[in-house]
């Protein structure tokens, strides 16, 4: 198979499905540019090769209209500074104009395409508007692992047109290498942590993790539903009704297969769900009936840095409390602090979902863990054994 290491870009136009899908505030002005920043190596790579740079991304959810508050040009001047060079912006991402513009491009420079989801064909995957993109270029790159999980034209359809010249990014490349440490080639012992607030959108991901790690440590909301199942009390903590009778198979996945759930100990707790709410300490089994816990409690911080200090393997997938709430976030601090520790001492780390890398984040920690995934809805479908199509396109 191809890399972006040994390609030959020289004289080739190179059309590049990078992430620029970033946030934005009222003035259009990107307010965190990570997404940006970690898809210059892959673009300097082909310019700096010889080759030319065609980039095509998604901002929003336009479904199919031209909206301006969504057009990519908002994001030309940043992406001229983050890789020194001329960022060129077409009128469309398809069309007479836009190929004219292509096919003018010269060795060293870069042309961002206007926003795909301008065209309800991007994301029904559609055929001709996939065909159309491909006509652009020599060369196909898919560096946006965010977008791995959907089939849309520009990370899936369009690779069919390159059979020889597609290929992953160095996003992407390194997004797979640091998840098979967490899936395949794993270090025993082997803790993954799952927190958020429902087991329901985690189900899947906690049976396929069971037969592989040796501790899974539960917590956030969708601990409360285990302990109810287990009997506890739980007083006005979030549970989730219609899974107790699941958590009972949970248990037995977990016994056949040599692994242990951890689960919170104590907790703390609120007498509203509110920043300034009055905090209360107590088992994790009796809470108050007018409480609710939003963190874990500090037997329980001490059981699970024990875990993970034991461990070789570590995969963080969820916040173990509101930690947006000041009095309530030294629990998943304590957690990230935890991992920090671990990995110094050796261990491999890796952090994914929206809220523990904002978590780690807001710490810290970035610096201090192994790898921090890029990918959200796409890293979920891949912890739960689920095959991409981003990047099946590119490996068949």
């Amino acid at each position: 198979m191809n890399t972006i290491e040994n390609f030959d870009f020289k004289g080739k136009k190179v059309l590049i499905r990078v992430d620029f899908n970033v946030p934005l505030n009222d003035s259009f002005e990107i307010t965190d540019d990570t997404r940006m920043r970690k898809a210059v190596p892959t673009i300097k790579k082909v310019i700096d090769n010889g080759g030319s740079a065609i980039l095509m991304s998604h901002v929003g959810r336009p479904k199919g209209e031209v909206q301006d508050k969504f057009s990519l040009k908002h994001i030309v001047k940043h992406l001229t500074e983050l890789l020194g060079v001329e960022v060129k912006m077409a009128p469309d991402c398809i069309g007479d104009k836009v190929k004219q513009v292509a096919d003018n491009l010269q060795q060293g420079e870069v042309l961002l395409l206007e926003n795909l989801r301008f065209h309800a064909a991007e994301t029904k995957g559609d055929f001709d508007f996939s065909k159309k993109l491909s006509e652009l270029a020599d060369v196909y790159i898919n560096d946006a692992f965010g977008t791995a999980h959907r089939a849309h034209a520009s990370t899936t359809i369009v690779a069919d047109f390159f059979p020889n010249a597609k290929l992953f990014g160095y996003i992407m490349e390194s997004e797979l290498k640091s998840l098979d440490k967490v899936m395949e080639d794993v270090h025993k012992p082997y803790t993954a942590i799952i927190g958020g607030s429902k087991v329901s959108s985690k189900i899947t991901i906690i049976e396929n993790l069971l037969t592989k790690v040796d501790n899974l440590i539960i917590g956030g909301g969708m601990a409360f539903t285990f302990v109810k199942a287990n009997g506890g009390n739980i007083g006005n903590s979030l549970v989730e009704e219609d899974f107790l009778e699941k958590i009972p198979a949970l248990y037995e996945l977990a016994e056949k297969n040599n692994a242990k759930i951890h689960l919170p100990v104590d907790s703390l707790n609120a007498d509203k769900f509110d920043k300034d709410a009055h905090v209360s300490l107590s088992d994790i089994d009796k809470i108050p009936n007018d409480r609710m816990g939003l963190d874990i409690g500090p037997k329980t911080v001490d059981l699970f840095k024990k875990v993970i200090s034991q461990s070789k393997t570590i995969l963080w997938n969820g916040p173990v409390g509101v930690f947006e709430f000041e009095k309530f976030e030294e629990g998943t601090k304590a957690v990230g602090l935890s991992i920090a520790e671990a990995t110094k001492n050796g261990a491999f780390s890796l952090i994914g979902g929206g809220d523990s890398v904002a978590a780690i984040s807001k710490f810290d920690l970035t610096d201090q863990v192994s790898y921090v995934s890029t990918g959200g809805g796409a890293l979920l479908e891949y912890m739960e054994g689920k095959i991409l199509p981003g990047i099946a396109a590119i490996k068949k």
